[in-house]
């Protein structure tokens, strides 16, 4: 669960290493007993700002910028039952036609991703879980 001000991971070659969630795209807040923000999952895009990065990232630090989740540490359910749960929160660079930035994806990527259609990014990821 990814809200405003939520530290992320970036999992790919952009040269990018952290980014802070700045908002969140396209999810509604008001759930009755439920956190009133609006919140994002994997599969969601988000607006980030960059705070870490190489000295040779092609991205400018001062712009915002999207990224798309691809692991949260909030556990994600499954129409089967189950839960998958990671151990950080990651998103990849993207640009604005929906495609990755980096070339290469590190780590395990989420399988809700293929029914969000973001197909570059399940066949950049070496993992899929």
């Amino acid at each position: 669960m990814i809200q405003q001000e939520t530290m992320l991971n970036i999992a790919d070659n952009s040269g990018v290493k952290t980014a802070q969630c700045i908002k969140v795209l396209g999810r509604g807040g008001a759930r009755k007993g439920k956190c009133t923000r609006p919140t994002a999952t994997v599969g969601d895009i988000v607006c980030v700002a960059i705070k870490k990065h190489l000295p040779n990232c092609q991205l400018d630090d001062k712009k915002v910028h999207k990224c798309v989740i691809i692991r949260t540490k909030y556990p994600v359910r499954r129409t089967d039952g189950s839960y998958v749960r990671f151990d950080s929160n990651a998103a990849v660079m993207i640009d604005p036609e929906g495609n990755p930035i980096g070339t290469r994806i590190f780590g395990a990527v989420a399988r809700e991703l293929r029914e969000k259609n973001f197909m570059k990014i399940i066949s950049l990821a070496g993992e899929v879980v």
